[in-house]
């Protein structure tokens, strides 16, 4: 029996059936990249339900010298969730870790199991009277613990910034078997290293993570979604400081080349343009207030309003109503999914100062979006 094959049978014989997957039909789906690209084989998928069964499999791994390769919900663009195309590896799935084992608006953090769901967290925080400030395309699939693993930064980072400044602790599993409890959440903790940090954007290199404490705002109490047209990247750049210089309610402002956007349009049913003419780049912004007596939706508009008399913009529309703004946000969330069915890309993420962004797009996004994925969020 090799060592594969023997970790498999201690691991079944350790944790019971549920925590061992071999049917190669199960398998299947959880060894290509999301973006169908690359492709790996395992023998197994070992799917632990707690910290400890964690531990349990990491030990086994260094005993007979078995790689693992951990995995959340697959949502990644870079491959870093795949196994090696060699079936040396065995893939170490944190899905069935999915509890929320608390959450306080008092203290304003959740503690979340690295298989808890973004949807998920954010329909219990929003139980709570509180949000967590991050989001993305993939919120129903995506994991805690894939996002802490990755650094994630979602269409938010404007204002809230990346995983690294939400996340206010971490347990993991080391290599050893050990298991590094960081989850006090303490905002004043100068024991010395930070293993958290080093944590955080290693995409599972340097140990496991199992749990996450996660930084918790209060809950938005209206929001103001608008699209706009502009000229160029240095305009939009104008238009973010026009809007900074002005309010501080701006945390979401993504700049769309037309060419991404007219693949969203040809392959997203019921999707449709929310300006008329050509634009050849579009902004999609959103205001949020959690005060209740803000007019969030005419201080957006006001603004724009004197943007584009300004020449910032070359026209506007508001979000009427919350339906329409979900349909804006769903043009931007959908893009990865056009260039997908477009066909092979190669994806971006490259963080620039904001104040570098036109420089950037114009050097690096001036091909065609089926060629690379001229995105640009405001993102420092």
């Amino acid at each position: 029996m090799d060592a594969q094959a023997q970790l498999i049978a201690a691991a079944e014989q350790k944790l019971g059936p549920k925590a061992v997957i071999t049917d190669p039909k199960e398998i299947a789906p959880w060894v290509t990249d999301w973006r169908g690209r690359v492709h790996g084989a395992t023998p197994a998928i070992l799917a632990p339900a707690s910290t400890e069964e964690v531990v349990e499999i990491v030990k086994l791994a260094a005993r007979h010298r078995v790689p693992l390769v951990p995995q959340g919900g697959n949502t990644g663009m870079a491959a870093g969730a795949t196994p090696p195309g060699d079936g040396s590896a065995i893939l170490l799935s944190l899905r069935r870790m999915n509890r929320i084992r608390s959450i306080s608006a008092g203290d304003r953090l959740a503690v979340a199991e690295a298989g808890v769901v973004l949807e998920t967290l954010h329909a219990a925080a929003h139980d709570t009277g509180m949000r967590f400030p991050l989001t993305l395309g993939a919120r129903g699939s995506c994991t805690a613990g894939g996002l802490a693993s990755t650094n994630a930064g979602g269409t938010q980072v404007l204002k809230f910034g990346t995983m690294r400044a939400l996340v206010a602790g971490v347990e993991a599993v080391l290599p050893d078997g050990s298991v590094h409890s960081g989850l006090s959440g303490l905002k004043k903790d100068n024991r010395g290293y930070s293993l958290d940090q080093l944590l955080i954007g290693a995409e599972g290199t340097l140990g496991v993570v199992t749990a996450v404490a996660l930084k918790l705002v209060p809950a938005v109490a209206a929001r103001a979604v608008a699209w706009a047209g502009v000229e160029s990247p240095m305009r939009a750049l104008d238009l973010l400081r026009f809007l900074e210089t002005r309010t501080t309610t701006i945390e979401g402002f993504e700049l769309i080349p037309d060419d991404s956007l007219q693949l969203v349009l040809r392959h997203i049913p019921g999707t449709r343009a929310p300006l008329a003419g050509e634009h050849r780049w579009q902004v999609l912004l959103e205001a949020t207030t959690a005060d209740p007596v803000t007019d969030i939706a005419a201080e957006l508009e006001e603004l724009l309003a004197a943007a584009l008399t300004g020449g910032l913009i070359g026209d506007a529309v508001m979000a009427a109503n919350e339906a329409q703004a979900d349909a804006f946000w769903k043009l931007r969330d959908s893009i990865s999914e056009a260039e997908r069915a477009e066909g092979p890309t190669l994806a971006h993420d490259i963080s620039v100062p904001v104040a570098d962004m036109p420089p950037a797009c114009r050097n690096g996004c001036s091909c065609r979006a089926r060629h690379h994925r001229p995105i640009a969020t405001a993102s420092a």
